[in-house]
């Protein structure tokens, strides 16, 4: 990564820059550290509802003028709401960042949050609701988390409910907006052909305009529990849609590297044991993979596939196997250089435009408080051994940590429960 710069502002508010003066485009984002963990039951999806909110006008433009005024000029607009953060962003060639600037300051700073637009966008949410419930890959992935988390914020859907959506008043959300995206919980990254002075500079003229505050705080964690926890929901489905979680460690843990060659080997690409396993030797699903999130007390790797209704269980037991190898011998010297210089080469590779730049950055100095020099994750991956990956996998691949999700015609919890245990 292109060395990171980092300054805090009066009262609070982090600009953080990457500087790549010889691309075309810069790309520049309004981070702030709220999320859906943050949310107590009755507000669940109110973090995911701002989002969606702060595009609906402010006291200068309307809606179509917020898109007009970034895709007027060449631009790209979005946002994304996740369990810690929340960010709106902004994409346009080099010298245009300071509308981009402007327009999104706008936006995170002066919007209205009129009753029309609420009403409009609750109605909008309901069908996003309902989009993500009709995919059962996505609605198998919220039944995750409610296995995993139970009644914690971390167990709730980001996106909230119809129920939760359609009884907050928009006194309730301009007083969430007020007391939760302030100044301390605030980071501004940009990255691309731009100096880290001149949008310091920039930034530092509003930052009177910042709500005063420090990073909300959020409930801590449960623990990961004794036994395997099992969710099923009954539906008839083309195929079986399976998610199988594994608790593991929070962000800033030491095995956070070795998790990560652990993945790769795993299930991440097509030369994973899970991808050769289950679909080049048995044929029993067009795609199965795996992935890794890390949060401030808590991470999780989670497994993914779609198969055969009949193919369920015999699928569980193959993952099963799996992860008992990976815990009873090391992986060889061949299969773990492939799995290390992979994750060196996705490191790079995944560093290569502004946007991933500015994404990396920001997620950096919400989550540690500052850049981490790509130097310095390189040597981090570079000092995982074998016996590292083993010993992740000796303590997190136990059944106390296990977790999994079906949507599909099944309905025997105490079967799976059983694979799961064994």
């Amino acid at each position: 990564m292109v060395p990171g710069q980092l300054t805090t502002l009066p009262g609070g508010v982090r600009v953080a820059t990457a500087e790549m003066p010889e691309m075309a485009s810069v790309s520049l984002g309004i981070w702030v550290g709220v999320g859906g963990r943050h949310e107590p039951e009755r507000f669940n999806g109110v973090s995911h509802f701002l989002e969606h909110l702060l595009f609906k006008g402010t006291k200068r433009r309307t809606s179509a003028q917020i898109s007009q005024a970034i895709e007027g000029i060449g631009g790209y607009l979005n946002a994304f709401t996740d369990e810690e953060h929340t960010c709106f962003y902004a994409r346009a060639q080099a010298a245009r960042w300071p509308d981009l600037l402007e327009v999104l300051l706008d936006m995170f700073l002066d919007s209205v949050l009129a009753p029309a637009e609420i009403i409009r966008e609750r109605g909008v949410i309901r069908e996003e609701i309902s989009m993500y419930r009709d995919q059962p890959g996505e609605h198998v992935h919220d039944l995750l988390n409610a296995a995993q988390f139970g009644d914690h914020p971390l167990g709730r859907p980001v996106i909230g409910t119809t129920k939760t959506i359609d009884r907050m008043r928009r006194a309730e959300l301009l007083g969430y907006l007020g007391s939760h995206y302030v100044a301390g919980a605030t980071v501004i990254a940009a990255a691309g052909r731009i100096r880290h002075r001149d949008l310091v500079r920039a930034v530092r003229r509003h930052t009177e305009r910042f709500r005063p505050g420090t990073q909300p705080p959020f409930l801590a964690a449960p623990d990961a529990g004794t036994r395997p926890r099992v969710r099923l929901h009954r539906k008839a489905t083309e195929q079986t849609h399976v998610n199988l979680a594994l608790r593991t460690a929070p962000r800033r843990d030491s095995s956070r590297y070795a998790l990560r060659l652990l993945n790769v080997v795993l299930g991440e690409n097509m030369s994973s044991r899970l991808f050769q396993v289950i679909r080049e030797q048995h044929g029993l699903a067009y795609n199965i993979q795996s992935g890794t999130s890390f949060w401030a007390d808590a991470g999780d790797l989670v497994i993914s596939a779609g198969v055969e209704h009949r193919e369920l269980i015999p699928v569980v037991k193959l993952v099963r196997r799996e992860l008992r190898r990976l815990v009873e011998r090391p992986v060889g010297k061949a299969e773990f250089e492939r799995a290390r210089d992979y994750v060196l080469g996705q490191l790079e590779l995944s560093l290569e435009g502004t946007e991933n730049q500015m994404m990396t950055l920001g997620e950096q100095v919400l989550g540690f408080g500052e850049p981490i020099p790509t130097a310095r994750i390189r040597r981090g991956l570079r000092s995982v051994t074998p016996q590292q990956i083993q010993a992740c996998a000796r303590q997190f691949f136990v059944p106390e940590r296990t977790s999994l999700a079906c949507i599909g015609p099944h309905a025997d919890v105490a079967k799976l429960e059983k694979v799961l245990a064994d």
